[in-house]
């Protein structure tokens, strides 16, 4: 009698590819569904307007917790289980937001929900574990893009519901939506093979770990903060530079230069076959030189509206083109510890975010327009510098041996 076949290993299909990327969407939306309802919420909650604005701080102290804390849980955990539980913790939170009678409870509420918001860290390595070798950096492509999407399209789909229903409706409908993808997450996908057990301050150790003893890993941390520092500090700063003269542009104007960060989700669907064909460390030069040649033209173009959003279009191109790689290729070192890197590397992106917000303040303040596009043009020459000495060695992700923590 013949023995039975082994069960077919799981694989993403491109509906369920589909799902994982409007599901990271989803979940990193909620991140940002306050910020254009600060007046509104603050205005209802009867609170001043400076208070109000420590809600989005709320969100995103929480989410940098969750991202610490419960990401690397993604390496030991059934995530076919683990990401519908938070996607209805989300729900959860979501629908105290609704209900919050007080800016107090609402403060709590948003903190709760960036805890339990990192969905969309863990369905991105969880792609890159069902995804073949052959396509995982267009996969990886495709759920990323999936994110910044969410990013760009909260804001204003939090005005429209907010102008028609109010701001309560805002967070009850993303409240339906969160509990509608963890059941659909759940049925779509497919059975997981056990995962490798851990204690959990083992498995949170253990991310440092990683990071002290994979040298590519530490080159590309470096390479991720600065491209998030430098993707930062021109954003914030090109907001101060509408809101001035000559452009005197109100918040809603200025809000709408988001829309041409699409390019950048067009290239995260694109980008991801560079690795797929080896092409990624290249690539990646090639994305920060396209980088570095923005902020130079940046500089000469600071009153000319056509070029800041020509270069508005490059600068996020080539950041998303950069940052994808980045994740690709560290996906490509370890996959038994995916969430674990995942969470280094998100960690690394968020230090560097905030490191280029408040530079482009204190840089605003010193040397306005020119000071800021020539922080951005050193940190393309640093980035560029670090690319050149590892693209040979350092930067050269080779299969890891097995997680010794493990």
């Amino acid at each position: 009698m013949a023995a039975p076949r082994p069960a077919p290993p799981p694989h993403l299909s491109r509906p369920l590819t589909f799902l994982f990327a409007l599901a990271a969407g989803a979940a990193v939306a909620n991140l940002y569904w306050a910020q254009p309802l600060l007046g509104v919420i603050a205005d209802d909650l009867d609170t001043p307007t400076s208070t109000a604005g420590w809600l989005v701080t709320a969100t995103q102290i929480g989410y940098a917790v969750g991202v610490l804390l419960l990401v690397p849980l993604g390496d030991v955990l059934d995530r076919r289980r683990f990401v519908p539980l938070m996607f209805l913790a989300s729900a959860a939170a979501l629908l105290l937001c609704a209900l919050a009678p007080s800016i107090g409870v609402l403060l709590v509420a948003l903190g709760v929900l960036g805890v339990t918001t990192i969905s969309g860290q863990i369905l991105t390595p969880l792609a890159g574990d069902l995804a073949g070798d052959a396509d995982r950096g267009r996969v990886v492509g495709v759920v990323g893009s999936g994110t910044l999407t969410g990013i760009l399209a909260s804001r204003t789909i939090s005005g429209l519901v907010s102008g028609t229903a109010g701001w309560r409706a805002t967070y009850a409908l993303a409240a339906v939506v969160a509990a509608l993808l963890a059941v659909l997450l759940h049925r779509a996908t497919p059975p997981l093979p056990p995962r490798a057990r851990i204690p959990y301050p083992r498995l949170l150790f253990s991310v440092a770990a990683m990071v002290r003893r994979e040298r590519a890993v530490r080159w590309t941390l470096v390479l991720a903060a600065t491209g998030f520092a430098a993707f930062s500090l021109f954003w914030t700063a090109l907001t101060f530079l509408l809101s001035g003269p000559p452009f005197h542009y109100p918040p809603t104007v200025i809000g709408m230069f988001g829309l041409v960060g699409l390019a950048g989700v067009l290239s995260g669907l694109r980008g991801g076959r560079l690795h797929d064909r080896g092409w990624s460390l290249p690539a990646t030069g090639a994305a920060w030189a396209l980088a570095l040649g923005a902020f130079v033209v940046a500089a000469f173009g600071g009153r000319s509206l056509v070029l800041l959003v020509t270069v508005a279009v490059v600068v996020d191109v080539a950041f998303q083109t950069q940052a994808l790689l980045n994740r690709a290729r560290l996906f490509a070192l370890a996959h038994e510890a995916r969430s674990r890197l995942n969470t280094a590397l998100a960690t690394s992106n968020f230090i560097g975010a905030a490191a280029g917000s408040a530079a482009a303040s204190t840089l605003w303040s010193v040397g306005g327009w020119s000071a800021v596009t020539i922080a951005g043009a050193g940190l393309g020459c640093l980035a560029l510098t670090v690319w050149a000495l590892g693209r040979r060695g350092p930067l050269v992700v080779v299969r890891a041996e097995p997680d010794p923590v493990t």
